[in-house]
């Protein structure tokens, strides 16, 4: 039976007068990719910060691998990683010289240094640019750099916001199909994006956020049955109305 890596119960989230996330419910197992989507201002930017243990909830609970993300923040990092939307590296470090930085931050011993500075390089794909600084870099090279950040260091969770934005779509297929092969080997996802081409061909299951409630959930196929729908795209744009 499948680890529950993530569970989400009753979260609420206020700013002041603004209710941001409106006691929503969600689990994600291992080796599964679950997908938050809606439209901007939904909910689901907050919800993930709150999952990084970047914010803390108004009220409710979220847990990481048993771990209360508000009560154990620093032991929930060391079971995650997170890869916002708006991320970038070191401008004046290589690429190669920022993964390195990355491997010698997370690990004392110099086999697991070594471990994840090759997955990292591997997950980043960049060939001999890897060895420019990063801020020669396009925003896809950025991406992909930062991809290999946020795994190389085998999290068990996840946490993936638009992971393809600013990438073509070779670059774009090969990051979906990295992180496909990453939630196989048992580690869990959870990611938003706005491409719900990506949405369909990368996740298990969705949930659907919209002004802060979580207005339906299933797999993309249940979802398309459901709403009478050809695509993912029909779904959202029924549920944003």
């Amino acid at each position: 039976m499948p680890q529950e890596m993530l569970r989400v119960t009753g979260l609420r989230k206020d700013y002041g007068e603004l209710e941001a996330v409106k006691g929503i419910e969600f689990s994600v197992q291992a080796g599964e990719v679950f997908a938050l989507i809606g439209p901007n201002g939904a909910g689901k930017t907050t919800t993930l910060r709150i999952v990084a243990t970047i914010l803390r909830p108004t009220a409710g609970s979220v847990t990481v691998a048993g771990l209360d993300v508000a009560d154990q923040p620093a032991k929930v990092r060391e079971t995650i990683s997170y890869l916002p939307e708006e991320a970038g590296a070191y401008k004046n470090m290589t690429g190669e010289g920022y993964l390195r930085f990355v491997a010698d931050v997370f690990y004392e011993d110099r086999r697991r240094r070594a471990e994840a500075l090759a997955r990292g390089l591997a997950l980043a794909d960049l060939g001999d640019r890897i060895k420019d600084k990063c801020g020669s870099y396009s925003k896809g090279m950025t991406r992909k750099l930062l991809l290999g950040r946020t795994l190389m260091t085998q999290p068990r969770l996840a946490i993936l916001d638009e992971p393809t934005s600013g990438l073509d779509v070779l670059n774009a297929l090969e990051v979906r199909d990295s992180i496909k092969t990453y939630a196989r080997s048992g580690s869990a996802v959870l990611l938003s994006s706005h491409n719900m081409l990506e949405i369909e061909y990368l996740s298990d299951r969705v949930a659907l956020i919209h002004e802060g409630r979580i207005v339906d959930s299933g797999t993309a196929p249940d979802l398309k049955e459901r709403y009478s729908a050809n695509s993912l795209e029909d779904v959202f744009a029924e549920v944003a109305r």
